[in-house]
């Protein structure tokens, strides 16, 4: 063994360091823990612990009956379509807003500094997208509830909203920090905003940007499981109703529906990244 092997520290030598900061980290963390009201020990009371001990003893055995599984098979339908149609309504806003925001496909700024019009006008769709990915679903949810009642349609409304926004703002990063050589060459020799895209941009992103919406499926159907519940129809609407009359056999079988549905996705997505390569 060399003289420096044998001179080598035994300890982490910046561990008081990173004591130190793993300290002020929880110190920081403790007003955000008050503001919250954060009390898990609540959960280990005898009256929580006895209400939660009933309650999982109802999972067992899963309720089996024909009508019963008719229905969640029709009910985990309506969840997948309504987070695909959401999703596919949401890509149709996303795309052109993409286009329209990204500075990669601007033709003044190829001269060095941006027009002014054309900055604002990307500025303004921007805030567009700003809007519509901070307003969460649940909450487009609501107000389509109202609006057109009952059902997979408002669930479908604000998926696409929500996701519009999503799609178009990491859309836009995807495409800015590609590489832009090709794009740049093709709008520099008179080719129009669509062919740069076409032709020298997506090629080179098409990869990254259909893994992000593949995923952004897949958190889809959570959210629309979700949305369920303030009456957006699914899986979710079906869940609540069991979970409000307490029937625990009917709460467990959706939930492992539910469960079958993210892992189908997921491996959706798995198979669809290995295509790609």
């Amino acid at each position: 063994m060399s003289p420096a092997a044998r001179r080598a520290p035994q300890r982490d030598p910046a561990w008081r360091h990173r004591l130190a900061l793993c300290g002020a980290l929880l110190v920081s963390l403790w007003p955000l823990l008050l503001a919250t009201e954060f009390k898990p020990w609540i959960l280990l009371q005898p009256d929580s612990l006895a209400f939660t001990g009933r309650f999982l003893a109802s999972f067992w055995p899963l309720a089996g009956g024909a009508e019963f599984l008719t229905m969640l098979a029709h009910e985990s339908w309506r969840t997948v379509a309504m987070a695909t149609v959401g999703v596919a309504l949401g890509w149709v806003m996303a795309v052109p807003l993409t286009l329209l925001s990204t500075a990669a496909l601007s033709v003044s700024a190829l001269s060095g500094r941006m027009a002014r019009g054309p900055f604002w006008g990307r500025q303004l769709v921007r805030a567009l997208l700003i809007v519509l990915r901070s307003v969460p679903e649940l909450v487009w949810a609501l107000v389509f509830v109202r609006v057109v009642g009952l059902g997979p349609t408002a669930g479908v409304l604000a998926i696409a909203l929500t996701y519009a926004g999503m799609l178009g703002k990491v859309y836009g990063e995807i495409l800015e920090s590609g590489e832009q050589h090709a794009a740049q060459s093709l709008l520099r020799n008179g080719a129009g905003r669509l062919q740069a895209f076409f032709h020298g941009l997506l090629p080179t992103c098409a990869a990254e940007l259909s893994s992000y919406t593949v995923y952004r499926w897949e958190c889809a159907i959570r959210s629309s499981v979700v949305l369920g519940f303030v009456g957006a129809g699914g899986l979710g609407q079906q869940l609540d109703n069991s979970m409000k009359m307490f029937n625990g056999a009917e709460v467990a079988s959706m939930l492992l529906a539910f469960m079958a549905l993210v892992a189908l996705a997921d491996r959706v997505r798995a198979g669809l990244r290995k295509l790609l390569g």
